[in-house]
């Protein structure tokens, strides 16, 4: 029996033991907490509270996927058409804001028309060397400049001018020139964002998608990885124990695994330390209405708000809260290498309550009968414009030497939970191939 080491047990670390048992094989599971999930882990509060690692839903359109999931929850989920806004300086805009301007400054609306219009009628496709560029020859200079431009320092810590465009996909829409027009002049537009409707389970939080894997493999919790030897495939772990392997998929992230290997050249480890990727602050609040905001999720462009995105974790499952009461998600961005987090997570709570009475979504009336914030080392892969490059060096080692990488920060990409499954299968059959 072949010994497969999985590093990792969130949905990529379980999409590689779905794929080894496919093949066979049972493989050992290791995590450094003392709970299964990584970045799609879900914490049930005392009070009847539950709030996921930052918001996660599945809108997946494999329907392989799709039906795996659903099966693990014994098809007990919730789904929905998305509900995503938008809030800039007392506006709430229905999102995408390219095709929703109805109501806004006219003064704005009208520069915005005018560079949509010049845009259209543009005869050659302007170079396109960044993020900035691509947004201003594909929306315009005022609007890049007052939506997109001002979300990427929020959300990415840094400029639009120092990201590349690999991680874009459907991401932004970019619109016909008629449904900028009608956007404008009417208060309805059609519904255009790339996640039409998700699932999302009845009980537990996102994380009871992945219970059910945990029968397909033999799990070790509190096993923080500290050194791997690919010459001897030894892993060594924190807590004194040691593995050994004939293959092993690693979902950790790589600025903290290259240190790790035993014998990693200098350039490679450089290469990892040049990876840059953005730490959360999630605020968790319970309040005791629901009627707090009518979306799933919602965008904040304003550089004094200090939550970048806001979720409402009870529209996906009335079973998140007690009975009658409404949750929020605010999400705070940080980065080491862009913006770094000086002051303990707790300390955004206040600031995020203040906001959001400011925005309206709570009032002075309203009662907090939770309030909790979690730290997220790495939340979202920063594509700076060393990213590329930096990545190739570190993923050729790694095959090089025959660990295989998946997820968000083992690919070092900008996948979705459903896609990093997919991720850790296709690793993990890499593995398997050289064993």
């Amino acid at each position: 029996m072949r010994r497969i080491a999985i590093l990792g047990t969130g949905m990529a670390g379980f999409g590689a033991a779905h794929a080894a048992h496919a093949a066979g094989v049972r493989p050992v599971m290791y995590d450094m907490h003392d709970h299964i999930g990584g970045h799609t882990a879900s914490y049930e509060f005392p009070g009847g509270w539950t709030f996921d690692e930052g918001p996660h839903v599945s809108f997946t359109d494999n329907t392989r996927v799709q039906d795996l999931l659903a099966a693990n929850v014994e098809g007990k989920y919730e789904a929905f058409a998305t509900k995503v806004n938008n809030y800039w300086k007392g506006h709430w805009i229905k999102h995408p804001a390219q095709i929703n301007l109805h109501g806004l400054p006219p003064d704005l609306v009208t520069k915005i028309m005018m560079e949509f219009v010049e845009i259209s009628q543009r005869t050659e496709e302007p170079t396109i060397r960044n993020y900035e560029d691509w947004l201003r020859a594909s929306f315009g200079n005022t609007f890049s400049e007052t939506f997109p431009m001002e979300y990427t320092v929020k959300y990415h810590t840094t400029t639009a001018a120092n990201m590349n465009t690999e991680w874009i996909g459907p991401r932004l829409y970019r619109p016909k020139l008629e449904e900028v027009f009608r956007g404008a002049l009417q208060p309805k537009s059609d519904d255009v964002h790339y996640i039409a409707g998700f699932r999302y389970p009845t009980h537990g939080g996102f994380v009871s998608y992945l219970h059910p894997f945990r029968k397909i493999a033999d799990i070790q919790l509190d096993h923080r990885v500290v050194k791997i030897d690919p010459k001897e495939r030894v892993i060594y772990f924190a807590n004194g124990a040691k593995a050994d392997y004939d293959g092993v998929v690693s979902s950790i992230p790589l600025p903290e695994l290259v240190p790790m290997i035993a014998g990693a050249p200098r350039d490679v480890v450089e290469a990892a330390e040049r990876l840059a990727c953005s730490e959360a602050v999630i605020v968790n609040l319970g309040v005791d209405r629901a009627d707090l905001v009518d979306a799933h999720w919602s965008y904040f462009y304003d550089r004094d708000i200090c939550f970048a995105r806001l979720s409402t974790p009870h529209l996906q499952s009335p079973n998140n809260v007690p009975p009658g009461c409404g949750s929020l998600q605010a999400e705070c961005y940080y980065s080491k290498k862009y913006r770094p987090l000086n002051q303990r997570p707790e300390d955004c709570i206040e600031p995020v309550i203040a906001d959001l009475k400011r925005c309206g979504v709570l009032r002075e009336t309203d009662k907090i009968l939770f309030r909790q914030a979690m730290h997220i080392p790495y939340a979202n892969v920063i594509f700076d414009l060393e990213s590329m490059p930096a990545t190739k060096l570190v993923h050729g080692y790694l095959e090089d030497i025959g660990i295989g990488y998946c997820g968000r920060y083992g690919d070092w990409a900008y996948i979705w939970t459903d896609q990093s499954f997919v991720s850790g299968e296709n690793a993990l059959q890499k593995v398997l191939s050289k064993v």
